[in-house]
């Protein structure tokens, strides 16, 4: 096995650590090193690391640099070959690492994958963010194999085939380290969520293949850090998927973004509007704001990315889920009917 290390991006998160540290301990290799990476705690999350499992390696970050960016600073520490990123609310399972491991070391091309994700919460579905692998539409919304909008599908071994995906969860990424670095990691402006998307389009347009591979299986709690309902959570997603938009797609899918996209995004604005939801129709308002106020130095990273391009993505599904998920199409497998 090439050298490994499973790194957990902890902060504030002491609870989270006592009740999923045991199952990484358990189940990953002993030639596997496991770092926590603390992201400026104020709780006792350190010092229960260090106590409790004084083999665990601890990386200290003086300051919550949200989820890209503290990846980024506390992997410039570790010294592998492969990386997996598991947040700290995952419970693993036996023989999860391995698979993994063997999908980057077997395959050149491959830059991540991902395990399958199931719900710790309710064990017989997948879980929202990841399930059997991830993709996007044509207009750049997110959706998996076990999962359209807000359907999540039990898992009934109906997507335990391996195949190449467009993007591997944030919440068990295993990646090829020097790729990482090559690519900068993620894009420290996203802070938090849809930065592994980013970083998983700009491996494909480098030339590199994300998969996922169902042998690997892990349960993920999900909502640690912020909840579904949070409009912090709800701006980051529409703020950072457009950024994400802006940087990697090509120019007919953004020209085709720019004009449905703010129509869709309005609608949904409207409807939390008259839900009562003021709150989160200002969150979407608000990601528009700052996508436009960005566009400057989202022109220069774009720049960047199409300019180092060797490929386009195979796997952008050319239609829109919402109007396939509105015609009745609530599972994967109905979407290709």
């Amino acid at each position: 096995m090439i050298s490994t290390a499973v790194v957990i991006l902890n902060w504030n998160g002491r609870q989270h650590l006592e009740q999923f540290l045991p199952s990484v301990v358990k189940h990953t290799p002993s030639a596997v090193r496991i770092v926590v990476a603390d992201n400026g705690s104020t709780d006792d999350s350190v010092e229960f690391v260090q106590s409790t499992y004084p083999t665990i390696e601890v990386v200290r970050l003086d300051y919550n640099y949200g989820f890209a960016k503290g990846y980024n600073l506390a992997l410039e520490r570790v010294d592998a070959e492969c990386f997996i990123l598991l947040n700290s609310d995952v419970e693993v399972t036996e023989g999860w690492v391995e698979p993994l491991v063997a999908t980057i070391t077997n395959d050149a091309r491959v830059g991540a994958v991902a395990p399958k994700l199931r719900s710790y919460g309710y064990r017989e579905k997948f879980e929202y963010a990841g399930a059997a692998g991830g993709y996007i539409d044509v207009l750049g919304y997110p959706f998996c194999r076990g999962r359209i909008l807000s359907e999540v599908e039990r898992d009934e071994g109906q997507y335990d085939d391996k195949r190449e995906v467009f993007w591997a969860s944030g919440a068990a990424f295993c990646c090829r380290a020097e790729l990482f670095r090559r690519l900068c990691g993620f894009d420290a402006d996203f802070f938090a969520h849809m930065e592994e998307i980013d970083l998983c389009w700009r491996m494909q347009l480098a030339g590199y293949k994300v998969m996922v591979e169902p042998r690997s299986v892990v349960y993920h709690l999900g909502g640690g850090t912020l909840p579904n309902d949070s409009p912090r959570k709800l701006y980051l997603n529409y703020r950072n998927n457009l950024m994400m938009l802006f940087k990697c797609a090509p120019a007919w899918q953004r020209c085709l973004v720019a004009v449905a996209r703010p129509v869709a995004d309005a609608l949904s604005a409207v409807v939390y509007l008259v839900k009562g939801q003021r709150e989160l129709a200002g969150a979407v308002w608000q990601a528009y704001k700052e996508f436009f106020l960005r566009h400057k130095e989202l022109d220069k990273k774009r720049k960047a990315v199409r300019t180092n391009s060797k490929a386009e993505s195979q796997s952008i599904y050319l239609g829109s889920i919402i109007l396939r998920y509105a015609l009745g199409a609530k599972t994967f497998g109905r979407l290709f009917k």
